[in-house]
């Protein structure tokens, strides 16, 4: 019977651990004096790992899908469960001494985190709209807490209005959108909705209206263009450790997101959507990459790039196939890895009362700390796509994978804009090496996050010299994921 119970958890033991954890930490925080914080932070830590941990135990491998067919617990949903895990990790480091200089360390901060974390973990696992849709508001409602965390700001509360309101629409657009292909397919679950899809619906006018809504809400969460508005406003309103937390783990969950609903539900009506795709993503390309051009504030700039980044990571949903769908998860993997390099450098060369969010705020870095400015400018290579940094691999990956699949023209167009956004990167680079400090303030980073922001810069550097172990980890996931249902 025990044995029974622990085979029938245990495709789900990641997120039940999440969520004791997050319940635990809850209540305990409650008992601890403000100067024990620091426990509830490595108490966070701890379940991180052990998330992390589990996440490399749990595949099924005769029965990925499970629970009737809510849940999927393949290659795919392990890698980006294990990835979320340490990305959130490395974020909370980052984070510490910033959110401690602003009276942000607190109990609710980790616990939301916990909750978005189990939002995540629920939508990369989803085989089901129910399922999906649960995981998705789990992990919107906790952002938006985060990103008003600050009640003092009237910039960070402004921004988590126009997250929650464009939020909510979005979400109305998705429901609307699954509920068409509900009526006209008579099923929620994706894997009964393909072979519906396959076998012919008698409503086909209904199909592709419901489609065209989901797109827009997965256009929404991954926020391209024109459903970008969000972005800009809600990065430069959040605090930079809140900034750092959207444009990092999530990503892999929206990814994921997208691939169980386009390729596992509607990989039949592939000529529809890959249309729709090819619009989003050169729109996003285009506005991305110039309006970060006409940035002066660092964390609008990495919103705009963000967008570009995401169009993108379409790219490879386009081409289709193990090697379009594995380039597409090898490029958000490394985009959040970059990310979290570039947020944590605003982060560290911030202090109280004053954010270093201005590309002025970069000047002569190199002058008060070469170490610090070298890791930056691995970062800013890798977001560029210059070699050989991890970012020119993955660019090259997707690229790569939409000439095979006969896009050639819409690779040049990438290739265009991926050389005008290559601008505004190296224009850091500029500002650090070739210009004089606005002040010689010694730069104080604590030995932890000197070491994590080590790891990453010089993590983008190896992984560009053999991008080999990765690309085969993201194409074996997808080949045994998303292709065998």
């Amino acid at each position: 019977m025990e044995q029974q119970l622990i085979e029938l958890l245990m495709p789900a033991s990641v997120e039940i651990f999440l969520l004791v954890m997050a319940c635990f930490i809850l209540i305990a925080d409650l008992l601890l004096t403000k100067s024990g914080k620091i426990f509830t932070f490595y108490l966070v830590l701890f379940t991180l790992l052990g998330a992390a941990a589990l996440s490399g135990f749990t595949h099924v491998n005769d029965h990925p899908i499970c629970y009737n067919g809510m849940f999927v617990d393949d290659a795919m949903s392990d890698t980006l469960k294990l990835l979320s895990s340490v990305a959130v990790m490395m974020m909370l480091v980052y984070s510490r001494d910033y959110l401690m200089a602003r009276g942000l360390f607190t109990g609710e901060f980790m616990v939301l985190v916990l909750f978005a974390l189990l939002g995540m973990d629920v939508m990369i696992s989803a085989h089901h709209f129910l399922s999906l849709y649960l995981g998705l508001e789990l992990l919107s409602l906790s952002m938006y807490a985060l990103v008003a965390l600050q009640r003092d700001s009237a910039v960070a509360t402004e921004a988590a209005m126009k997250y929650f309101v464009l939020g909510a629409l979005a979400s109305g657009l998705l429901l609307y959108g699954m509920s068409m292909l509900y009526g006209a397919t008579g099923s929620l679950d994706l894997t009964t909705i393909s072979h519906a899809i396959q076998n012919g619906v008698p409503n086909k006018s209904l199909l592709v209206f419901g489609l065209v809504f989901v797109v827009s809400g997965l256009a929404f969460k991954l926020g391209v263009v024109p459903f970008h508005m969000w972005v800009p406003d809600v990065y430069h309103g959040a605090p930079t450790a809140m900034t750092m937390f959207i444009g990092s783990a999530p990503k892999l969950a929206a990814f994921a997101f997208t691939a169980r609903i386009l390729v596992d539900g509607l990989q039949p009506l592939v000529k529809d959507w890959s249309g729709m795709l090819i619009i989003l993503a050169v729109s996003s390309m285009a506005l991305g990459n110039l309006a970060a051009i006409a940035q002066t504030n660092l964390k609008r700039m990495f919103a705009y790039s963000t967008i570009s980044h995401m169009g993108f990571l379409l790219l490879g949903f386009i081409a289709g196939g193990i090697e379009g769908y594995g380039s597409s998860m090898f490029y958000v993997v490394v985009y959040v890895m970059m990310s979290l390099g570039a947020f944590g450098m605003i982060m560290l060369l911030s202090r109280a009362g004053f954010e270093a969010d201005n590309l002025s705020d970069f000047k002569g870095l190199n002058q008060r700390s070469p170490w610090l400015a070298f890791m930056m400018l691995l970062l800013m290579f890798s977001m560029a796509g210059v070699p050989p940094t991890v970012g020119f691999y993955a660019k090259f990956s997707v690229l790569n994978a939409i000439v095979q699949a006969g896009y050639t023209p819409l690779a040049v167009i990438s290739v265009m804009f991926s050389l005008i956004g290559a601008f505004y990167y190296l224009r850091i680079v500029k500002l650090m090496y070739f210009d004089t400090p606005e002040t010689h303030e010694v730069i104080q980073v604590s030995p932890d996050t000197a070491l994590v922001i080590s790891l990453n810069g010089l993590g983008v550097l190896f992984l560009g010299l053999f991008p080999g172990g990765l690309m085969m980890v993201c194409a074996i996931a997808v080949k045994q994921s998303l292709l065998l249902h």
